[in-house]
């Protein structure tokens, strides 16, 4: 499992210094403008008392342009060979289509161009109610945690409730919960297999629970106005937060877990072909992965010595603590949850072959 920030205290600090140094503002899109020199845009926002003026982020540029009805490589070719016709699009589409956005700010940056019912889920006060219970759970503690510019990710190993998967495999049952404040994804409480002997993460999609970020209008008004992180929570937000509590204390469930660890026994017992190289190839094409993560997975592969579908699992797995963004560490081990389930499904459906004898002995590894 790839390791993010080095402790939870590090995490509370970053959290604390974003909640000062954010702005979320509710604005009517003909009070905005964009301007755009060198490749770079700056959103401007006139409210009644101030210009506010903030860089626009790869992010938002994809919301606008969306919102917006532009093509992204229209978009793109625009801001780096026309950024003028760019300017012009935009503004003019924004007084055109009058709508309210909310407008999420930090650093001096707009990080995110959402809808006014957009409810903002923060990750501090998600942090604040489910750390507590998180610390009230028996046996479990936190294994890796990070702040990404997209996500929050929160990765609990439950210590006690483990397995085998033959002897001496042990897996630890776990989940992951991560948030979104800037409208890519739902708050996600996912289960998470732990695998100790290399401390491999496999998040499963199977029993996961979506909470997702829409709530009611926002008054209306023809200005921009700021809304302030410490406004005391809607009764209704308030609930929100209690069974999001609810669901992290129910998290790791033995039932479930047992039944994940039966799917691993059983790909243990999958042949994924003689050709390891074009095995990985599939794989690769499948999941859409690049040639650095590719070669990766083959290493992985060939160096454990597994050509099981339980063994390509882990060549993944594995290879997410290589990539160097959280991120995309995090979606690799999504994706070995995702070969896990896809290879059980195929069993039934009579497309793989289950092993009769050692797979190394047919490969001639020693």
């Amino acid at each position: 499992m790839k390791q993010g920030m080095k402790s939870i205290e590090n995490l509370y600090r970053e959290l604390m210094r974003q909640r000062e140094a954010r702005k979320d503002l509710i604005a009517d899109t003909r009070s905005l403008s964009v301007s755009t020199e060198h490749g770079i845009s700056t959103l401007s926002i006139f409210t009644d008392k101030d210009i506010y003026n903030f860089k626009v982020t790869d992010i938002a540029h994809r919301q606008i342009a969306d919102r917006l009805g532009i093509p992204f490589k229209y978009y793109e070719r625009m801001m780096n060979e026309y950024p003028q016709l760019l300017d012009e699009n935009i503004n003019s589409w924004l007084k055109f289509k009058s709508e309210k956005r909310m407008l999420r700010t930090l650093d001096g940056k707009l990080r995110a161009f959402l809808s006014n019912r957009y409810r903002r889920l923060d990750n501090l006060e998600l942090v604040d109610h489910i750390l507590p219970v998180i610390m009230q759970m028996k046996n479990c503690a936190i294994a890796s945690c990070d702040i990404t510019e997209t996500h929050l990710y929160l990765k609990v190993i439950n210590k006690s409730m483990k397995a085998e998967i033959v002897p001496g495999d042990i897996v630890q049952a776990g989940f992951v919960v991560s948030n979104s404040e800037i409208g890519l994804g739902a708050l996600k409480v996912e289960p998470l297999v732990y695998r100790l002997v290399c401390k491999n993460g496999m998040i499963s999609r199977d029993y996961a629970h979506k909470k997702y970020h829409t709530g009611r209008n926002v008054e209306d008004t023809d200005n921009a106005y700021e809304l302030y992180s410490d406004e005391t929570l809607e009764a209704d937000d308030k609930a929100y937060f209690m069974k999001v509590q609810d669901i992290v204390s129910a998290a790791v469930d033995e039932t479930k877990f047992l039944l994940t660890v039966d799917k691993m026994r059983q790909a243990k017992t999958i042949s994924t072909g003689n050709n390891p190289v074009e095995t990985v190839e599939v794989l690769g094409d499948k999941y859409i992965l690049n040639k650095v993560e590719r070669a990766s997975v083959l290493r992985h592969f060939i160096m454990d010595n597994d050509f099981s579908q339980f063994g390509l699992v882990n060549a993944v797995t594995r290879a997410s603590q290589d990539v160097d963004n959280y991120n995309r560490a995090t979606e690799l081990e999504r994706i070995g949850g995702t070969i896990l389930e896809d290879s059980i499904k195929s069993i039934k459906q009579n497309k793989l072959v289950l092993l009769s004898r050692d797979l190394n002995q047919d490969l001639g590894i020693a």
